[in-house]
Order: C-alpha cells, then sequence, then structure tokens
C-alpha cells in the first residue's frame, strides 16, 4: 500500500466554511500531499490558494484523519493520512480550480456545509474545527 503523507485546511470566513466540489461531485475540504522538503503548514495554505483561491492564514491544529482507496492509474491501495489545521480567510470569494478538476465551491453556512459534505469524517472534523475556531476567533 502506498500511504501518502498530506495537509489541509478547514478555512473559515466568518460563519462559513470553505467546500470545494471535486470530480466525483464530492464536497471537500482543500489539502494536498506532503513532498520531502515541505512543511504541513505551508502545504495547507498553498492547497486552500491553488485549489480555491483563497488566502488564509493558520490559526491552530485541527487534528488528524486518514482514508483509504484504490488508485487505478497507479494499480494499488493508497493510504493517505492527513494533517488538519484551523485557516481563517478575509475573503468570501473562491476561484475552484478547474485544471485540478474542481467545479464548484464557496464558504457555505456551517449548517449547510455538515450538510453538504460527502464524508462523515469530514463533518467531524468540521465540527470540532468550528468550536475551536469560535473559541479562537
Amino acid at each position: 500500500m502506498l500511504v501518502r503523507n498530506c495537509s489541509g485546511g478547514v478555512v473559515f470566513a466568518g460563519d462559513k466554511v470553505l467546500l470545494l466540489q471535486n470530480e466525483k461531485q464530492e464536497w471537500i475540504l482543500p489539502k494536498g500531499v506532503i513532498r520531502s522538503d515541505d512543511v504541513p503548514e505551508d502545504v495547507a495554505c498553498r492547497r486552500v490558494e491553488i485549489e480555491a483561491g483563497v488566502k488564509a492564514k493558520i490559526l491552530a491544529p485541527a487534528g488528524r484523519t486518514n482514508y483509504e482507496f484504490y488508485s487505478i492509474s497507479r494499480q494499488r491501495p493508497v493510504c493517505n493520512k492527513i494533517v488538519w489545521y484551523i485557516m481563517m480567510s478575509d475573503q468570501e470569494t473562491v476561484e475552484p480550480n478547474a485544471a485540478l478538476q474542481f467545479s464548484d465551491g464557496g464558504f457555505f453556512p456551517i449548517e449547510e456545509a455538515l450538510e453538504k459534505v460527502t464524508y462523515s469524517q469530514d463533518k467531524s472534523l468540521l465540527m470540532l474545527s468550528y468550536q475551536k475556531y469560535k473559541e479562537l476567533a
């Protein structure tokens, strides 16, 4: 199994959170693979900007998740281990990166975001991150 270390952001603007819709029509949080020379915090900030066109700063660690899937292109199972950060942005304008196959995205009120998010562990991460964000902001 290929294990990939990744980093991502749970980005808030006021009482709204950033979600992106990928090529599978899944609503997800922005994230990317940590390469050997990368710092996880830098990867999280960079992926938020590359995937959504949003500049954001890290407030605190949010936690970790992981998931496994079968990669058709690699012909083997993959495990993504993701470290997440609670982030804040002053902007609510989102430009989903079509070149990376993001078809939609935006900042959504928390209740709406919880309904949209595809994966249950992302819902849990979002709820915990929002509680922590309210304490920090």
